[in-house]
């Protein structure tokens, strides 16, 4: 592995740490009581900002022409389609987190708060297992260990 790759996963690695705090800032969040006034929506619309702005990150840092996963594709092509099913996700996963922003920004009434907060905690637990999945991938292709939990 060339200096130039392995300070790009240095990077991965580092960028994986941040996702990690902004799933568990989410789940910490909904975990809060539901208080009047507004302050467990406010808490929880903070937390699903700063995740998407994380995972918007991820998205740019993977994805990117010559990035992670161009790099596991044309070093090892029996990991595509691992590759294929993650950048899939990332469709989805955007998709939900400015969902569930759109609600909490706009006003939008959420009739059912216990509803909501099980939506978004499986989302949460969804985005534990992408993570999982990824540094998987990533060590299938370059026996690189990204370090950290979930």
């Amino acid at each position: 592995m060339d200096s130039a790759f392995a300070a790009y996963l240095e990077k991965v690695r580092a960028h994986r740490s941040e996702l990690r705090d902004s799933v568990a800032a989410v789940d910490g969040a909904l975990a809060a009581p539901v208080t009047r006034g507004g302050a467990w929506r406010e808490r929880v619309r903070a937390a699903l900002a700063e995740l998407s702005h994380d995972f918007e990150a991820h998205i740019a840092l993977t994805e990117s022409p010559g990035g992670l996963y161009d790099n596991v594709r044309s070093g090892d092509p029996r990991l595509s389609s691992a590759v294929e099913r993650l950048t899939g996700e990332h469709v989805r996963y955007r998709d939900a987190i400015a969902a569930y922003l759109l609600v909490l920004e706009h006003g939008g009434t959420v009739a059912d708060l216990p509803v909501f907060r099980e939506e978004v905690g499986e989302l949460v637990g969804q985005l534990v297992r992408h993570r999982q999945l990824g540094a998987q991938l990533v060590y299938e292709a370059f026996h690189v260990d990204l370090g950290g939990s979930g």
